[in-house]
């Protein structure tokens, strides 16, 4: 990714808004991991199982994701280095080799969630089997070439414009399924069930997992570089605040499609009753006769596969940006994308074939559950570092925004060997 930096122009004055639309494009990249295939599968069997009361989750994990893709932007941006590089720099070689390999096993996990969506969205809109639709889904290397070698902000541009795709498509049917607006917003009020029922529980962490993907932190810190922002204390300055505006209106984005996708199931699946929908299939397959409206669940499938297509690039820039980082090897984007898209599809085929479609939801939601377990060695790292004076320097976050970190960080750690605990436990 060195070749990036620094290759997209930045004007040096004029109004705000042109120079938050020369920033804007990381922020969405990175936003993309936050409404991909695994967000669709909690957020269904959350808003179908126990209603509008996850949505807290939502806003939480959200919130958490601001913070953290901020500290992201802001180590690459002070020091040059994304968070691979400074693990490479700072850490012993067997902790970097442990880094890594949690990093690929993020990455995997992602993908194998990108895998199943879009094999799921091949299925809903066209027939094919799964099995079929999870072997094409490997070809999508193509589609990354193409678009890489017309320049980062074509891929950029790309990807916006897939998410506009799925904002609408969220948007319209939210509107149909015309939830209670006291009851959506009483969802957003933590309750103690979150942590005290191992049920919700455990949606409530494929949640988080789904929403702060720890391999975004990785490509944010990278990416936010490509801006050709002045490299002194003052353009770097500029160029912070910029990418941190750009990465929050972002996320915003994300929190209204997530939303979106728990509120549609909690408003037609949960208020009927239908506590049993916790697969993209099955949602697909109620959404338009319980609605009575026909395009509801064409809109769900487009989107769908939108949203697989759009991690699918995020997902070959982050491996190919923490393999160079951490290893100092670069294998062509081709191979690197076959290679991580062969590890998730044999699971997905070998799992359909033994256990059928209801495995592979079961697969889908494991997976987000397997992310969150690897966001540890992903956050611990970014805070340690941006809260480094001799790393940043005039860069290094106060001890109020520090002090915040530090508690994101523990309660990422608490809920996940809650998790453990109430796993091991039955």
């Amino acid at each position: 990714m060195g070749e990036l930096n620094a290759s997209v122009a930045v004007p040096q004055g004029g109004s705000w808004v042109r120079r938050l639309l020369a920033f804007a494009g990381p922020g969405y990249m990175v936003a993309v991991g936050y409404m991909d295939p695994g967000n669709w599968a909690t957020d269904l069997a959350g808003g179908s199982q126990f209603g509008y009361t996850l949505l807290s989750v939502i806003l939480l994990s959200n919130l958490m994701a601001i913070l953290l893709q901020a500290l992201a932007a802001r180590l690459g941006i002070a020091t040059g280095l994304d968070l691979a590089q400074a693990c490479r720099a700072h850490y012993s070689p067997p902790v970097r080799i442990l880094l890594w390999l949690a990093c690929e096993a993020a990455i995997v996990a992602c993908d194998l969630a990108e895998v199943i969506g879009t094999a799921i969205a091949l299925k809903l809109l066209f027939g094919l089997p799964l099995v079929w639709g999870a072997v094409l889904s490997a070809l999508d290397v193509f589609l990354i070439l193409l678009l890489m070698r017309r320049g980062f902000r074509s891929l950029e541009a790309f990807v916006i414009a897939l998410l506009t795709l799925i904002f609408a498509c969220f948007g319209a049917q939210m509107v149909m399924a015309q939830p209670v607006i006291a009851d959506v917003l009483a969802g957003f009020i933590p309750q103690a069930q979150v942590v005290t029922n191992p049920a919700v529980l455990y949606v409530a962490i494929g949640i988080i997992g789904a929403t702060v993907m720890p391999h975004n932190l990785y490509l944010h810190s990278s990416i936010v570089q490509t801006r050709a922002y002045e490299r002194t204390e003052a353009g770097r300055r500029m160029g912070l605040r910029w990418a941190v505006t750009d990465s929050t209106v972002a996320l915003m984005l994300a929190l209204f499609v997530n939303a979106a996708i728990l509120i549609t199931a909690a408003a037609v699946f949960h208020s009927a009753g239908r506590t049993d929908v916790v697969d993209i299939e099955q949602a697909y397959q109620l959404l338009s006769p319980m609605l009575g409206i026909g395009i509801a669940s064409a809109l769900f499938a487009v989107a769908l596969l939108a949203s697989g297509i759009n991690s699918t690039v995020t997902a070959t820039l982050a491996g190919q940006i923490i393999m160079e980082g951490f290893l100092h090897l670069r294998i062509p984007d081709w191979a690197r994308r076959l290679l991580t898209r062969g590890l998730a599809v044999v699971p997905v085929v070998v799992v359909t074939a033994l256990y059928g479609e209801a495995g592979t939801a079961r697969l889908l939601v494991f997976s987000q559950v397997v992310l969150s377990m690897q966001l540890p060695f992903a956050v611990i790292p970014l805070v340690r570092f941006v809260s480094d004076r001799k790393l940043m320097g005039v860069f290094v976050t106060g001890r109020a925004v520090t002090a915040l970190a530090w508690a994101v960080a523990a309660l990422i750690v608490g809920l996940n060997v809650k998790l453990l605990v109430d796993v091991m436990a039955g």
